[in-house]
C-alpha cells in the first residue's frame, strides 16, 4: 500500500572524508536496506512492489527485489530512479531525467534558471506543481488475529476490521486480509504484513494458503508426501487405499516442514493472493 503521505527521504552518506565512497556503500549494502524499509513502511509485499514497478517500466520478479534488499545484485540507475518513484522517496534524480532539463541552455543558462526557480519557490508565491492522481479506495475486512496466534478464531466475524485500502494495492479475487504474524515464510511474507486470502476449501501443491490446524491458524506452502509405514493405517480408506499425508513447509529453512496427523483437525481457510 502506497504512502500517501510525505514522500519518505532518503539520504546518501559520506562514508569517507572525501566524500561518497561506492564501495564501502555497496559492501554495507545500504541502499538495498532503504529500499527494504521504504517498501514495508509502504506495506508492500515484493509480489506486490514487483506489479506496481511494471508500472514505471521496471520488470523484475519478487525474488530479484530481495536480492537488491539483502545486497545479492544492484539496480541500474534507471531502476532505482524508477524504484524512488513507486516508493515515493524524496530522491533528487532531476539531473539524470529528461524531465529535468530544459532545452536550448548552456550549462550556465541551466545553473541561473535553476537558481531563480529556487528563488521564486523560496518567496511562497510560487510552488511547483504535481500530478494529481486520482486513488480509489475501497474497504476490506482484516483480522485483527495475527495468522499464527494460536487460537484458530481468526475467521470469527468479530475479529475483522475494515480498513481502507488503494483499489489498485487489492489483488482481485481477495475476500479478506491477514496479518501475519513471525518470520517463518521470510523473506517472501514478513511480520505484520498484511497478506490477501480467497477463501476456498482446497489449495494446489506448491500454493502458499492460510490453514486451521490442531485449533491454530498458520501461513504455509501446502505439499504433500507418501506417509510413513507408522503413519500409514492413518491414511488409508476402507478400501486399502494409501492417501497422501499433507505437509505444511514454511520459506524460512530454519523451520522443518510440519506434517499433519490424521488425529488432528486439518481445514483448508483459502489461498494467498
Amino acid at each position: 500500500m502506497a504512502n500517501n503521505n510525505k514522500p519518505q527521504v532518503i539520504q546518501f552518506r559520506s562514508t569517507t572524508i572525501g566524500g561518497y565512497n561506492a564501495v564501502t556503500e555497496q559492501n554495507e549494502n545500504f541502499i538495498g536496506q532503504r529500499i527494504a524499509e521504504a517498501r514495508k513502511r509502504a506495506g508492500l509485499s515484493l509480489a506486490k512492489f514487483s506489479t506496481l514497478l511494471e508500472e514505471y517500466g521496471v520488470s523484475i520478479t519478487p525474488a530479484g527485489i530481495n536480492k537488491w534488499e539483502i545486497g545479492k545484485s544492484a539496480l541500474s540507475a534507471y531502476q532505482l530512479i524508477a524504484v524512488s518513484q513507486a516508493l515515493q522517496m524524496d530522491v533528487d534524480f532531476s539531473l539524470f531525467m529528461s524531465m529535468g532539463k530544459i532545452p536550448d541552455l548552456n550549462e550556465e543558462g541551466q545553473r541561473k534558471v535553476a537558481a531563480y526557480k529556487a528563488d521564486l519557490i523560496a518567496s511562497g508565491r510560487y510552488k511547483p506543481q504535481s500530478a494529481t492522481n486520482i486513488i480509489k479506495f475501497i474497504e476490506m475486512p482484516v483480522s485483527n488475529l495475527a495468522v499464527s496466534a494460536g487460537t484458530g478464531a481468526f475467521l470469527d466475524e468479530g475479529n475483522f476490521e475494515m480498513v481502507s485500502f488503494p483499489e489498485s494495492s487489492v489483488p482481485h479475487g481477495a475476500d479478506f486480509g491477514l496479518r501475519v504474524s513471525g518470520d517463518s515464510m521470510e523473506p517472501v511474507y514478513h511480520d505484520g504484513q498484511i497478506v490477501w486470502v480467497q477463501q476456498c476449501e482446497q489449495v494446489a501443491l506448491g500454493e502458499v494458503g492460510i490453514f486451521i490446524y490442531d485449533g491454530e491458524g498458520y501461513i504455509k506452502v501446502y505439499h504433500e508426501q507418501e506417509p510413513c509405514s507408522a503413519d500409514a493405517d492413518d491414511f488409508t480408506d476402507s478400501y486399502g487405499n494409501v492417501h497422501m499425508q499433507p505437509v505444511m513447509i514454511s520459506y524460512n529453512q530454519k523451520y522443518r516442514p510440519r506434517e499433519i496427523s490424521a488425529h488432528a483437525g486439518f481445514q483448508v481457510v483459502g489461498r494467498v493472493l
